[in-house]
């Protein structure tokens, strides 16, 4: 087949791949399934598509279309070719704000979409949990809903009219018909006319309609997504009188790319939503008193009801961004419901929410009821819709699996149906988490199982089979939102009954007789426990690594990914997570990406060492170790932690090259440096030796390699006159981490920050220290970085303790002791190690501290007005410490600060100094940085704490950054 694929690429507009490494990223969705495809495309427009299709027919393999990738059900994972619409089909092509509809291709993201739709007072209603990356085209293909389906239904009832090929090439648009135009359409001599005449006939079969509305789930259930949505099309007119016209769109909304390839969707959009709203966060000891209590909350008329139990409430006391969003939670209850009301005004929610409380307090439901007001809102609802990513930041290999968790009844039937299915579950001994959607009856329910073992996957079939069976006796839906796939599809034919099961078979020939699209989703799937991503029996490689895996293996750290996705939101969500997917929108430099590979090889590796491949180096190389997956993945994921690894292994296997062993250790080389600065400057300063030094490091030409200074910061504080601060009693000693782009080549920030320190009354103290090992751990030469960090852990073992810390002014050196060296020490020194990691802080952090305990004020800052724009340092944005640095550049009372929505500046230390890497390095810092600071007025302060992204601020706008404690120390009155 490679030939013929090799025929076919120079006719595509856009690309296509079918080499291994290709191939293995797109071997698996969100689920819990794995087959590896034939090639990927990328189709850059309608014509590649009817090629695709074309191929497709002459070489009987199948086509399986795909967006963001984060089905639950094994939607896109297949054998054929994946077609990925989400980089090239991505227009907003229309918006009638007098109509209330608007034009889209299938790669709009959902969340990107509202925000175009916003200036119009317009808003796109269905919500999932993955709505900063999932695409309109995915949420139409599995008839999406969302927390909010309540007030907005699902994606179905919101899609008017769809443009689609058919599975002989040919165009379509479906929209609604009269009854005259439906029967126009079944004259037609076409593919189009077939499949008109084929529905009419069906549905005007009184047997089957019989069979239809018999069968179906019950038309109360408002999530019901079994199989194609028949019962839908036979409540249209021209079958049943009276209703709403006849239109394919229904069909095809939850149809899983199986029957057509949808091109454009034309939308539904509702007014936006001004009134104010609150979210009543109840608090319950059972989950059975928080299901009563949530019909309680239905009667009162809100927009949500959203409930969260006590495992995924404990799994966020762990996740270094979530842990921050429990600020509502009181004690340890077994379920909180989230429930939203609107009002005209504030006074209106406080009425609804006291009558709520009222009522259940009355039927002894709900021990705390919190009101969440305003911008806390986005936190509560951030907390909520980490849920999924949580649940696989779990040690080991038992996860929550993804069997039976899309379940819908009829909402009174919920309390009922969830004490008989945890009856289920006992006598598995087994337990769910329970999340969701309690409004609308479906709690995405996901019992513990481990898959790699042979009795772990017959779990999996025997627990879906008999939950089936028990929500068949609800007369529920086996999905509510998430799709039939390949995990439901088995068991279609007891949930709508046989007949039913062949009308479906009959639709899926007749659409598409050679079975091209999207095969073995919905009907004639494989039985639901084969093709999984964890085969039975398979044992976890035992691999010596450097860094230590607490509780876990190098391979399950990896596996914790379960392809959620949410590395794969652009900048326009907001966040760091992933840099160069931002720029590139190729799912090759997605942290899911880079798991993916990590898994595939090394599991499945031959060789002695299973570092030693080609294919991971590749996909790791745009990675920039920002760190931002550690705190923003739901699942903690630190990749950059397994980069470095990987490259160790690497390394071992194929030495390492010289321009890595340079950069791993420009601190000892700068220190030889250092003593010939002048020369050393004016050589790389110099355009004629300066290039020829870039070419032989390989760095790219347009950078500023950095200067050194002529003494360094360590020698300076040896001589420095403290005559300022004598016969004054210090409020407190600190110590002074002098790292080694402070003590070389930042010096003057240096001097800054330790004259500042003193001036406010503080006693700086400098030891004799190893250097931080950053530039090490970058380059993954973990052995030579574990020397330094034993060195420093066993220098600050017994000086560092809660009245006495220390600081650095560069936030990626500082931190090695809370993130890296914790991991990275020899056992011995382990314990030391986690007993000073809190004491290591940033000087930002050491400033608050000192500021909220009263020792620092604003009285000793200037009152002068200036504003400043923040971008922070990723790293200390994966700490969460950004607003820590926001707050004390306030700190004098008329600086306005504002943060700079960026991520990641580009740069990550020597990144975007290696030439391969400039343009990657450029196109990150243009994404929202750059045209940030180029837009400031004359008189706005640039602040940023990291040294690489103050030059990448200059070397990309030519404007001078500075750190916060310079902007700090030019404050001071004195």
């Amino acid at each position: 087949m490679e030939e013929e694929l090799a025929l076919l690429t120079p006719q595509l507009g856009g690309e296509l791949y079918w080499d291994e490494k290709m191939r293995l990223l797109y071997a698996t969705d969100a689920s819990a399934y794995r087959e590896i495809p034939l090639a990927v495309a990328y189709p850059k427009d309608k014509q590649d598509i009817a090629l695709l299709i074309q191929f497709a027919n002459q070489h009987q393999v199948s086509l399986i279309p795909r967006t963001a990738g984060t089905s639950l059900a094994g939607q896109v994972v297949g054998s054929g070719i994946v077609v990925d619409v989400s980089k090239y089909f991505t227009s907003i092509l229309e918006v009638n704000a007098e109509e209330n509809w608007v034009r889209v291709q299938p790669g709009v993201i959902r969340d990107e979409l509202n925000m175009f739709l916003r200036p119009h007072q317009l808003y796109f209603g269905p919500e999932t949990s993955t709505a900063n990356r999932a695409m309109i085209g995915g949420m139409v293909g599995n008839n999406s809903c969302g927390s909010n389906s309540l007030i907005y239904g699902s994606a179905r009832e919101h899609t008017l009219e769809i443009k689609a090929l058919l599975s002989d090439g040919s165009e379509v648009e479906f929209k609604a018909l009269s009854f005259e135009e439906f029967n126009e359409k079944c004259s037609l001599d076409s593919l189009e006319g077939k499949i008109y005449k084929h529905i009419r006939t069906m549905l005007s079969n009184y047997p089957n309609q019989q069979e239809i509305r018999t069968n179906f789930p019950k038309a109360a259930i408002m999530r019901r997504n079994t199989g194609y949505a028949i019962d839908m099309l036979l409540d249209t007119d021209p079958f049943t009188a009276g209703k709403e016209p006849f239109n394919f769109c229904k069909l095809i909304c939850g149809s899983e790319g199986t029957l057509a390839f949808i091109t454009e969707i034309k939308l539904h959009v509702d007014p936006l939503n001004t009134n104010p709203t609150g979210l009543l966060c109840v608090h319950f000891a059972s989950l059975q008193d928080a299901l009563h209590a949530n019909l309680i909350a239905l009667k009162h008329k809100p927009l949500v009801s959203e409930l969260m139990d006590s495992y995924i409430l404990e799994r966020t006391k762990d996740n270094l961004e979530q842990s921050k969003n429990r600020f509502f939670v009181e004690g340890e209850p077994a379920a909180v419901l989230i429930v939203e009301y609107d009002g005209k005004d504030q006074g209106e929610i406080f009425r609804k929410v006291e009558a709520v409380e009222a009522e259940m307090r009355a039927h002894g439901l709900g021990y705390h009821f919190p009101l969440v007001l305003g911008a806390d809102k986005k936190l509560v609802w951030d907390l909520r819709k980490a849920g999924l990513g949580l649940l696989s930041n779990v040690p080991g290999d038992d996860k929550p699996v993804a069997v039976i968790e899309d379940t819908a009844v009829a909402v009174e039937d919920l309390p009922a149906y969830i004490a008989d299915f945890n009856q289920i579950l006992e006598k598995y001994n087994l337990y769910a988490v329970h999340y969701a959607h309690a409004a609308t009856g479906e709690l995405h329910l996901r019992p513990i199982i481990n898959l790699k073992t042979e009795a772990g996957n017959q779990l999996f079939r025997e627990i879906a089979s008999e939950i089936a069976h028990l929500v068949k006796k609800y007369n529920g839906s086996l999905s509510g939102e998430h799709g039939d796939g390949r995990l439901r599809g088995e068991f279609i034919p007891l949930m709508i009954g046989d007949h039913n099961y062949q009308l479906l078979k009959e639709i899926k020939h007749t659409w598409d007789p050679r079975g091209i699209f999207n095969p073995g989703k919905i009907v004639d799937t494989p039985s639901m426990n084969s093709f999984l991503r964890y085969e039975p029996g398979q044992q976890n490689r035992a691999i010596k690594t450097v860094f230590r895996y607490p509780n876990q293996t190098y391979i399950q750290h990896v596996e914790q990914c379960n392809g959620s996705g949410d590395c794969r939101k652009s900048h326009l969500s907001g966040g760091t997570m992933c840099p160069s997917y931002m720029a590139s929108k190729n799912e090759k430099d997605t942290t899911r990406a880079r798991a993916n590979i990590l898994r595939e090889m090394i599991t499945h590796s031959s060789k002695e060492n299973p570092f030693d491949h080609e294919e991971i180096k590749e996909i790791m190389d745009l990675c920039l170790s920002c760190k931002a997956c550690k705190s923003e993945c739901p699942s903690s994921v630190d990749m950059a932690k397994l980069k470095a690894e990987f490259l160790q292994g690497y390394y071992d296997a194929n030495g390492v090259p010289m321009r890595s062993r340079m950069i791993g250790h420009v601190d000892t080389l700068t220190q030889l440096m250092q003593p010939v600065a002048g020369l050393y400057n004016a050589v790389v300063g110099n355009k004629l030796t300066g290039g020829i030094v870039k070419r032989i490091l390989g760095f790219a030409p347009q950078r500023h390699i950095p200067k050194i200074a002529n003494k360094t910061l360590r020698k300076w504080y040896t001589q420095q006159d403290k005559d300022y601060i004598a016969g004054k009693q210090p409020i407190k000693s600190v110590y002074f981490f002098c790292d080694e782009f402070t003590n070389f080549n930042e010096v003057d920030l240096g001097k800054k920050a330790v004259i500042f320190l003193e001036k406010l009354g503080y006693q700086v103290l400098m030891v004799p220290h190893a250097f931080s090992g950053r530039a090490l751990l970058s380059k993954g030469l973990l052995r030579e970085a574990k020397k330094l960090a034993n060195r420093n852990v066993a220098i600050f073992a017994d000086r560092l303790n809660s009245n006495t810390k220390m600081v650095a002014v560069e936030p990626s050196t500082i931190l090695t002791f809370r993130d890296e060296y914790v991991d990275l020490v020899d056992e011995h020194l382990v314990e030391a190690a986690e007993r000073i990691a809190p004491f290591a802080l940033t000087i930002e952090e050491f400033i608050w501290e000192e500021f909220q305990a009263g020792n620092i004020s604003s009285s000793q800052f200037t009152a002068e007005e200036k504003e400043i724009l923040l971008h922070g340092h990723c790293q200390q944005k994966a700490w969460g410490l950004l607003a820590t640095v926001n707050q004390i550049l306030a700190i004098p009372a008329n600086y306005k600060v504002k943060n700079i929505p960026s991520g990641c500046c580009g740069m990550a230390g020597s990144f975007g100094y290696e030439k391969e890497h400039y343009e990657m390095s450029m196109q990150i810092g243009e994404l929202v940085l750059f045209p940030t600071v180029r837009a400031k007025s004359k008189e706005t302060i640039i602040a940023a704490p990291g040294a690489s992204c103050r030059h990448q601020i200059k070397d990309g706008t030519s404007e001078t950054a500075l750190h916060p404690v310079e902007i700090l120390f030019q404050a001071l009155k004195n």
